[in-house]
């Protein structure tokens, strides 16, 4: 590690130690001693025994998204169901049923009820079943726990204990909140993919402790103990404050160090950690809100619709009351034959308002139909078979990660059908996770005859062609043997063969190719083009056993596809360690590679705030360069008079 690195570090530790502890730790300080409100968390590194009583016992790891319990489903399904206005009225309506005022037997009203509104809350108990059996398929995951003396074991993950250590091996999830030991490569860094917590496709670099990076095998475990103080359990993904207590000292920890629950352990063969927060306390947990009831606005019109229908039920029903008030008071002596028992309140000709407030009530049970009792169980049967037919549908099937559409709830079915517009802030390039090199501008000449995807489909459109090609593309396929993908991609009318094309890169232009880059005017600000290409990145190269070639284990698409170029190229990154790049470079007229090393003396790492990633390189011959890439509006800011010669032409080459 450089020296400029290693001062930083000292900045943050006691910028971290400041924040956790308040002051340094003394040998006569309690070890268990909170810190303070917030940052009261202690772990006990392999020591789980140690959190099995309070106040150091935590929750466990077991989790459930479920909405309802044996106990809280009764009330809170019949609560939910009469949230609905019509359920609502036919509620009371059944009630009035059971008084002399109804015009025909109770049952009438309560069976239609209880039928529409159990079969409601059968679907309910259905969805809410399928979330259950879905926590427990998480919860009886299997994760390799250290059971001692060295020794790892299977323990499904309900079962984790805060304080475990846990290995997890390549593209496992993480069954916890973990703080990262050790990974398979030398220098304690792994690739982590968060999709499942942010949605984000590309991969997140984790770096371990120097202090921990020994701890890279199972038996390195049996004598291994520390303790952690850290903050408490929060919902913030991208922060975490606190410090591990090793060997006598005191190191501050950030989020680079932390691999959270429900993210993918990617481009790596395995890691050590241990389990910092379990179960509730993971910070996808604590972002996860409980299962909320929801509504679509389809429903929330039908209830508008509904108190419509019921005002024009009431209105009928007073004109009905009104008139027999009237009736039974001018009228009823003269109709013998209609008049009511002796012993009869509801209809009493010498009280006609009172009657009429009881024929009120008769009419509004009457006419209640009105009001559909079938509509809203008519629209739950038609959204369980929606959930039927998306979770079946092969449109919806992406056959490359073998996963087919899950409606976890029907609830919401008719909401799809309400979007029409769509917000996104990624390139259809990156939501394929698929990056192709096609074209460079070098100092503002343009590089790459062939034509993109989009230019294709806009020539297609507007009938022409581009720059003389032709517009034919069959679809890819992927050659078993080797990483090489044969596609047609746009060919000249007099070349219609198809050529194999390394995966990720479409490039063809002879300028550049088999190194004519040498006789090209600008040659040496294409040299370091290539370099740029073939340093800056945080990208580590396997070498593939069938070929012989590196595979690399890139952050990002495009930075795989950066890597590839450059090999094309004939600067091939083959090997990296701690502080050095290495990279192979083709000699431009014997064809014969040379190995170089590059020292690296400080990374910068890409943010969204940066928007560009930095990399200072010494080379062989002790030269220091400082070797950018990043978004355009961020690099044109900072270039200087004479890299802005070369921009007046690039709008012309992009």
């Amino acid at each position: 590690m450089t020296g400029g690195r290693i001062r930083a570090r000292i900045r943050r530790s006691h910028l971290y130690t400041f924040a956790c502890l308040r002051k340094h730790a003394a040998e006569t300080e309690d070890p268990h001693q909170f810190p303070g409100p917030g940052f009261s968390r202690i772990v006990c590194c392999n020591e789980p025994e140690f959190h099995e009583k309070k106040p150091f016992k935590y929750c466990s790891n077991y989790i459930s998204t479920t909405k309802y319990n044996v106990i809280t489903f009764l009330p809170k399904a019949i609560f939910e169901q009469f949230r609905r206005v019509a359920n609502l009225y036919f509620l009371l309506t059944a009630i009035l049923s059971l008084t002399d005022v109804a015009p025909f037997s109770p049952l009438s009203m309560i069976a239609p009820l209880v039928f529409v509104v159990g079969l409601s809350m059968a679907k309910e108990a259905l969805e809410d079943w399928h979330r259950f059996i879905q926590d427990m398929k998480v919860n009886a995951r299997k994760a390799s726990v250290h059971e001692g003396g060295g020794q790892f074991g299977p323990k499904t993950w309900s079962t984790l204990r805060v304080g475990d250590v846990v290995r997890v091996d390549k593209d496992q999830f993480f069954p916890a909140d973990l703080l990262l030991l050790s990974s398979s490569y030398e220098d304690g860094i792994c690739y982590v993919e968060t999709m499942n917590l942010d949605g984000e496709t590309n991969l997140k670099v984790k770096r371990a402790l120097e202090v921990t990076l020994p701890l890279d095998d199972d038996d390195t475990f049996k004598d291994f103990t520390g303790r952690i103080k850290c903050e408490d359990p929060n919902p913030s993904l991208y922060t975490f404050v606190g410090n591990l207590d090793y060997d006598r000292q005191v190191y501050p920890l950030e989020p680079s160090q932390i691999l959270l629950r429900d993210s993918k352990l990617r481009n790596t063969g395995y890691v050590y950690g241990v389990v910092i927060f379990t179960g509730h306390d993971s910070k996808v947990m604590q972002n996860s809100t409980k299962s909320p009831s929801k509504r679509s606005r389809i429903e929330k019109h039908m209830d508008k619709i509904i108190y419509v229908l019921f005002s024009i039920l009431l209105l009928i029903s007073l004109m009905s009351s009104i008139g027999f008030a009237v009736k039974i008071d001018r009228d009823m002596p003269d109709y013998w034959y209609m008049k009511p028992f002796v012993d009869s309140k509801l209809y009493d000709p010498d009280k006609p308002a009172a009657s009429g407030f009881y024929h009120l009530i008769t009419a509004l049970i009457l006419y209640g139909y009105l009001i559909p009792i079938s509509l809203y169980v008519s629209i739950e049967v038609v959204k369980v078979l929606q959930a039927m037919f998306i979770n079946q549908d092969l449109h919806m099937y992406d056959e490359e990660s073998g996963t087919p559409a899950q409606a976890r709830t029907s609830n919401l079915n008719e909401e799809l059908g309400q979007v029409d517009t769509i917000l996104s802030d990624k390139t259809g390039t990156l939501t394929c996770n698929q990056m192709d090199f096609l074209k460079c501008s070098i100092a503002g000449t343009a590089y790459g005859r062939r034509a993109s995807e989009v230019e294709v489909a806009a020539a297609k459109q507007m009938a022409v062609d581009l720059d003389g090609h032709d517009s034919d593309i069959t679809p890819r396929y992927v050659v078993g043997v080797s990483e090489i993908e044969i596609e047609t991609a746009v060919t000249s009318k007099d070349d219609k063969v198809q050529k194999p094309n390394i995966k990720g890169f479409n490039f063809e232009d002879s300028r550049l190719m088999s190194g004519n880059w040498v006789r090209e005017p600008n040659a040496d600000v294409i040299l370091l083009f290539f370099r740029i290409l073939a340093l800056c990145h945080t990208a580590i190269p396997e070498v593939n056993e069938e070929t012989g070639g590196c595979n690399y284990e890139a952050e990002s698409p495009d930075e795989g596809a950066f890597l590839v170029a450059a090999r094309e190229f004939g600067f091939e990154f083959c090997r990296r360690t701690q502080s050095s790049i290495f990279v192979r470079e083709r000699h431009p007229s014997s064809g014969a590679p040379v190995e170089r090393e590059f020292k690296i003396l400080n990374l910068l790492d890409f943010t969204s705030k940066r928007k560009r990633m930095s990399v200072i390189i010494r080379d062989e011959h002790g030269q220091l360069f400082l070797f950018c890439k990043g978004a355009d509006s961020i690099i044109f800011e900072r270039l200087s008079k004479n890299g802005r010669r070369s921009l007046r032409r690039l709008p012309q080459s992009i």
